[in-house]
């Protein structure tokens, strides 16, 4: 970014677009994950109807957290600073 409060270029919106899309659609995939592996067996293994109703249930509970969890890992990582405009320099003024 351009300063404090000041206004981002193309760039910038754009590699902040991409990272948004990156964090949701790996948070959207572990979160799969979590619930597949928690609720998978429902699919699987002839259960008792309440295990059978109960434990998809069960299961978007730590999917959601995943989810979150996953989302803000990832966007909080991002950088808000400007990077340098060449690779290997770390000072504006090199």
């Amino acid at each position: 970014m351009s300063g404090y409060g000041g206004r981002r270029n193309r760039a910038e919106r754009d590699a902040i677009t991409v990272e948004i899309g990156y964090a949701s659609f790996s948070a959207a995939f572990a979160a799969a994950v979590v619930f597949g592996a928690i609720a998978g067996p429902v699919l699987v293994f002839e259960l008792p109807d309440a295990v059978d109703r109960l434990l998809p249930r069960v299961a978007l509970v730590p999917a959601a957290a995943v989810f979150v969890v996953r989302l803000v890992s990832v966007l909080w990582r991002f950088p808000r600073a400007a990077q340098p405009s060449q690779p290997g320099r770390t000072r504006p003024d090199s």
